[in-house]
């Protein structure tokens, strides 16, 4: 069955919109239906959620004013993250994904009683489940994870779960409709530090990384006189997806080209700078600044 695309579904009828929403926040429906019954029922959402940030915007308000009692309620409706492969069928479907997909399900018996020795000690210290998004993180990233949040106050490990759920509400969406019409782009500019100009005619290449059905090169671009991209955006509209990317740079080439003087074997030859897009409606600039020995990268806009 096709994925709904945001406006597709708001125009459906209560039981179909909730068939979908129901389950964006933990065994909590509720959520789902005082968003419809507040921001859909006998109204036009056809200027006011459009895309999914607009209903993430929207059902996260309504998380955000309840009460303290409902707000503990929708932590403790969370799995504990080291349930064990037995009892994964309990959980549900977007549950099982999540905790597979960080290979919980691949714990080794240290690990497993490592785990669930913090978990237990977390769950007496803050009276709620070890909430961690995990969608795209690793087992190592849980243990890390837990091991550093024991170390928070209740006040704030409280404000920090409610953030993990938001995060796990968001990748839900995100996985739950069909985007179309992002407004999203990414872009890359490229200097040269060493000689303090921009990287001038140095080859770039776009790979996809993840969901793994788009995987595969994209794109590959030769920078231009001001060590952009030519033609503009690198992706944008139906090309800009929620995923990993990596951008390689040939800077060994480009380097040799400016007869650098560099060693034999070229300290920095291809670099590569994994990132991710985890929102459609977002511009994206992720640059590099390099020498033949160092470079950096940062999130820019």
């Amino acid at each position: 069955m096709d994925k709904p695309t945001v406006p597709e579904l708001l125009g459906k009828s209560k039981d179909e919109i909730l068939a979908v929403l129901g389950g964006i926040y933990e065994h909590s429906s509720w959520v789902a239906e005082e968003f419809y019954a507040e921001h859909v029922e006998g109204k036009d959402t056809s200027a006011t959620i459009t895309n999914v940030r607009d209903l993430f915007q929207s059902m996260s308000s309504i998380v955000d004013k309840s009460s303290n009692q409902q707000k503990m309620d929708l932590l403790c409706a969370h799995p504990d993250l080291c349930a064990k492969i037995d009892a994964l069928k309990k959980l549900t479907k977007s549950s099982q994904e999540e905790q597979s997909s960080a290979g919980l399900d691949t714990l080794t018996d240290e690990q497993r009683d490592q785990f669930s020795k913090m978990n237990s000690g977390y769950r007496e210290k803050f009276g709620f489940p070890f909430i961690l998004a995990a969608r795209h993180v690793t087992k190592y990233t849980v243990l890390s994870a837990i091991e550093g949040r024991l170390q928070m106050t209740v006040e704030s490990e409280f404000s920090g779960a409610l953030f993990q759920v938001s995060k796990i509400a968001w990748m839900r969406l995100l996985a739950a409709f069909k985007i179309t019409g992002q407004k999203g782009f990414l872009t890359c500019h490229v200097l040269d530090t060493a000689n303090g100009c921009p990287a001038v005619n140095m080859r770039v290449q776009l790979h996809r990384i993840t969901p793994e059905e788009d995987a595969g090169l994209v794109k590959e671009f030769t920078t231009n006189d001001d060590g952009r991209l030519p033609g503009g955006p690198a992706l944008k509209e139906d090309e800009f997806l929620v995923g990993t990317y990596q951008w390689t740079f040939f800077v060994g080439d480009y380097f040799a080209r400016k007869n650098a003087k560099t060693s034999g074997i070229p300290f920095l030859d291809e670099v590569p700078l994994r990132f991710g897009i985890d929102d459609p409606e977002e511009h994206y600039h992720v640059p590099l600044l390099v020498s033949p020995w160092s470079y950096s990268t940062y999130r820019g806009s």
